[in-house]
């Protein structure tokens, strides 16, 4: 393909909802579909200027782990010839789709659905994007929605649970990039950005997309034009539904579902001006350090609250117990001297005046905050889960109230993230993006 240093884009997407029948992640591991509600879908954006090209894949799942996001990204690259290391992907975070997580607690891997469903619609939506890329413009324009809300509420006696935190900080803005054929002006994709977890269902048993389905299903209808969302920071903020919770049943889905929609389109539908963009790419590794691990009475005092068969244990109640037993077997080793740091490979995506920075972690809007000030960019969007997965990452004055997102950050890893991680991660992307902008 001849870019002659124009922008090019592409769409692409498959169907990859399993059989009912299907074990569903996000609650408990025994939770059954009876249902199918709405098809889960992987949807793929290929974009490009002949020097760099990206794609972006967004898959309507909960968590992929690390591992699995490999596999998917090499099967990507294979089909379309793209680096690994210049392809994005991310899960919408709906609890309502099969197990692609395998986190501990939680069940396994449905390797089955995977090898069967996932993987040859995951190639075939990448090798559609990248064939149909075509010269094309973009616009994006960006308002705000209330869709989302904290749901961090800290109750009178100080202990945090989930629920609708009035006071508590969240990201109110949605942002949509709309990428159109330059000849002819037909829709390629409309990317939608917004941070919030896909648990408006609840612990349903009907496959679903959850609330962004709905949306997306809507926008597509009233755009004529494949629309794809990608959740933003999201590890602190729920739905905001009518029940007052951030759990509900599927009836929630549909209601937020049309909040959503309207917000998009009075969004969509808002002032643009379209232009040629450029696209860059920002390659580097992320340096995470850990903590000292705690002292033996500590280890010991934490196990003790576990009583009965530890093997029954499910969620965060596995990870805890499996997080000091570990620790406990470390310090009876005298094995108590801190690891290197946490590394991983890291790819910012800029697109025009827009950058994409990955996470694999389930961030607190605050970090995303945070980067949008300090990028540079008119529109930085943090992407969650993306690139692998490795629990919550909170924002440090969060730790001290503690929490369920707090308490999977302790003990997602046997060595434990330092306190200060968000603002790590923040300096470590900026110092990939500085030292990007100085090489080119």
């Amino acid at each position: 393909m001849n870019y002659n240093g124009k922008f090019f884009c592409g769409a692409g997407r498959e169907i990859i909802t399993p059989p009912i029948g299907t074990l569903l992640y996000g609650y408990r591991p025994d939770v059954v579909s009876t249902a199918l509600h709405d098809d889960l879908t992987v949807t793929c954006v290929c974009v490009g200027n002949g020097t760099d090209t990206a794609l972006l894949v967004s898959l309507t799942l909960g968590d992929i782990c690390t591992a699995m996001t490999d596999e998917l990204r090499t099967v990507c690259s294979d089909a379309t010839g793209i680096p690994f290391e210049n392809i994005l992907l991310a899960p919408t975070h709906t609890h309502s789709g099969p197990n692609t997580s395998g986190v501990e607690g939680w069940g396994p891997i449905d390797r089955n659905y995977v090898d069967g469903i996932l993987i040859p619609a995951t190639k075939k939506a990448a090798n559609d994007a990248f064939t149909s890329m075509a010269e094309a413009e973009m616009a994006v324009v960006v308002g705000d929605s209330d869709v989302g809300v904290n749901r961090r509420v800290q109750f009178p006696d100080g202990h945090v649970d989930f629920g609708q935190n009035p006071w508590g900080y969240y990201e109110p803005q949605m942002t949509i990039m709309i990428c159109r054929r330059a000849d002819d002006k037909r829709g390629i994709s409309n990317l939608v950005h917004y941070g919030c977890q896909g648990t408006a269902a609840g612990c349903t048993t009907e496959i679903s997309r959850d609330w962004s389905g709905m949306m997306i299903d809507r926008m597509e209808k009233l755009t004529a034009t494949m629309t794809v969302f990608f959740n933003g920071a999201m590890g602190d903020v729920g739905p905001r539904i009518t029940n007052g919770l951030t759990t509900g049943d599927i009836t929630y889905v549909e209601e937020l579902g049309g909040k959503a929609a309207s917000d998009a389109m009075r969004i969509y539908n808002s002032p643009k001006t379209y232009f040629t963009p450029d696209v860059k790419l920002f390659k580097g590794d992320v340096h995470l350090p850990y903590q000292e691990l705690p002292d033996m009475a500590t280890v010991k005092a934490r196990l003790a609250r576990f009583k009965g068969d530890p093997e029954k244990l499910v969620n965060i109640d596995r990870f805890e117990y499996v997080h000091y037993k570990a620790i406990e077997e470390l310090i009876e080793k005298g094995e108590t001297e801190l690891p290197e740091p946490f590394t991983f490979q890291q790819t910012l995506v800029s697109v025009g005046n827009t950058l994409f920075i990955p996470f694999p972690y389930e961030q607190f809007s605050q970090i995303s905050a945070r980067l949008r000030a300090y990028s540079g960019y008119e529109h930085t969007l943090t992407l969650s889960c993306c690139n692998g997965y490795n629990a919550y990452l909170p924002s440090e004055d969060q730790l001290c109230r503690g929490g369920y997102e707090v308490g999977m950050f302790r003990y997602s890893t046997t060595h434990s993230l330092a306190d200060n991680t968000d603002q790590h991660i923040i300096d470590e992307n900026m110092r990939i993006l500085r030292e990007g902008q100085k090489a080119d």
